[in-house]
């Protein structure tokens, strides 16, 4: 049995604003409060007046194509098409001739406003092979030699003769770009993706994979790896719950898609987008996805889904209701089912998330990119929904439980900024207070997971936290978010030191 004494900072912990000092003993915490004199321990940090406080937790990442980001081809921050051009030319001649994977494009923050074309992608490579997946997750680019090595593609909904691949046509070209993923550089990624997510003072990560996302290798392998950082891992496929539980899944959930992504003109949506006669698409049968839920609550496994679009989450909320005529309203709320995104939510969704017990893992970072007067979500929807959209203050007040993602790389790895975004909403009857934002990154990815066990540091829990060096901390008991993000000191999970700062 070995105990660390942390001592000399100043730790949040629920009931005890000053608090300095914690003791972990193999990897739980045994005790919690004001420096302690006598106190003995095998091991003594002086905390050198640092915040610590529980540890974040990312209910919503793809590690493989996070990690590929970090160090690869990341067009983000591409200020026009020209220069991800430019991008993908630099990056197909240090490929010499292997598959160029490129993410994070958006045209809608480009002066030229429009999407890159095969044949463009074909001059900057060279005719190479080229995927480029839009910032969303949800369409693609792919070069001619791409497509000619998908050659279904082209007889599924969603493929479009200049290279844009969309719904079913993506998913199998995706499925061929990752393909060319080693499992070297798959688990180099990876390690690179958790390692990232330790020095942000992360220390679980939700991993969002399927058979349309990821594949099964590379969802084995991420949970193969050994790592400080937590993953749990939700494998998105209707009726899978045989193949989730083989895999090591904690539900048959995640990005188990039923419609798309506002962006790509593909979210589900109940009256036509403002920019287009098109109501988007719905991937699923309703039946189908009731049958799922109740199989999968009577399993004893998780539910859940992709849903963005107002539609679709009516498609979905309404396969609930069924469900729980099938099993039970009190069955069906102890499953601590899950919908992803949840983004186009009316009042009268809310109030069937709080009665069905379904954790919205949101993501707030989208409202900080796409929403305010002039972000995308006015452009796709107009004013009047764009101003609805994510609205977590509602969410929060009908008793939802929130669990806050970057949906990395869709948007990077970041707590800070999504705690940030939570609390300065761009429709601000929208935000959450500072500490109800940073319970959702908390606390409630715990609660996501079906984890009563952490998320808070007190007697009994596991000795999972960060320690932060802050300007200082205000009358809510967390940093001042005004001053700057915390820098990260040092992470741990269960006991161990996932990072520390030299």
């Amino acid at each position: 049995m070995t105990t660390t004494l942390w001592r000399g900072g100043r730790i949040r912990t629920p009931g005890d604003p000053r608090a300095t000092a914690l003791l972990s003993t193999d990897g739980d915490i045994t005790w919690v409060g004001a420096d302690p004199a006598g106190l003995t321990a095998d091991r003594v940090v002086d905390l050198d007046g640092a915040w610590m406080a529980p540890a974040f937790v990312d209910a919503h990442v793809h590690a493989t194509m996070t990690g590929i980001g970090l160090t690869g081809l990341d067009l983000a921050d591409t200020p026009s098409l020209a220069v991800a051009l430019d991008r993908v030319a630099t990056a197909a001649r240090d490929a010499r001739g292997g598959v160029v994977l490129g993410m994070g494009w958006d045209e809608t923050r480009w002066p030229e406003r429009r999407l890159p074309t095969a044949a463009e992608l074909d001059r900057a490579s060279y005719g190479g092979v080229v995927y480029l997946m839009r910032v969303d997750g949800h369409s693609a680019v792919a070069s001619s030699a791409l497509l000619a090595a998908a050659p279904k593609a082209r007889a599924e909904p969603g493929f479009l003769p200049d290279g844009l691949v969309r719904q079913a046509a993506h998913h199998v070209v995706r499925r061929i770009a990752y393909a060319a993923i080693t499992p070297t550089r798959r688990r180099a990624a990876q390690e690179g993706t958790l390692q990232r997510a330790a020095e942000l003072g992360i220390a679980c990560v939700h991993e969002c994979g399927g058979p349309d996302i990821s594949g099964e290798d590379d969802f084995r392998q991420l949970l193969a790896i050994d790592h400080p950082v937590e993953v749990v891992g939700y494998w998105g496929e209707l009726d899978g719950i045989e193949r989730s539980r083989d895999l090591g899944a904690r539900g048959a959930a995640g990005d188990l898609f039923v419609d798309g992504s506002l962006g790509s003109h593909t979210a589900c949506l109940t009256e036509p987008y403002a920019d287009s006669a098109s109501t988007g698409a719905f991937y699923a049968d309703p039946d189908a996805l009731r049958r799922h839920i109740t199989d999968c609550t009577r399993a004893g496994l998780q539910a859940g889904f992709h849903a963005i679009g107002d539609a679709a989450l009516g498609h979905v909320l309404t396969a609930f209701a069924g469900a729980a005529t099938d099993v039970g309203v009190q069955e069906l709320r102890a499953a601590r089912h899950r919908i992803e995104h949840a983004e186009m939510l009316s009042a009268d969704h809310i109030a069937r998330l709080s009665a069905y017990g379904i954790v919205a893992s949101v993501q707030p970072a989208f409202d900080a990119r796409w929403g305010g007067n002039d972000g995308m979500y006015v452009d796709r929807l107009g004013p009047d929904r764009a101003t609805a959209m994510n609205p977590f203050a509602a969410m929060a007040a009908a008793g939802v439980t929130l669990a806050f993602g970057a949906d990395s790389p869709v948007t990077p790895l970041d707590p800070w900024g999504g705690v940030r975004a939570a609390v300065q909403h761009r429709t601000p009857t929208s935000a959450l207070s500072p500490a109800a934002a940073f319970a959702a990154h908390t606390v409630g990815g715990r609660r996501a997971a079906r984890d009563d066990s952490g998320g808070l540091l007190v007697p009994g829990a596991p000795a999972t936290f960060a320690v932060w060096g802050v300007e200082r901390v205000v009358e809510t008991g967390l940093p001042d978010l005004d001053a700057g993000d915390p820098i990260c000191l040092r992470t741990v999970v269960r006991g161990d030191t996932a990072y520390q700062r030299s």
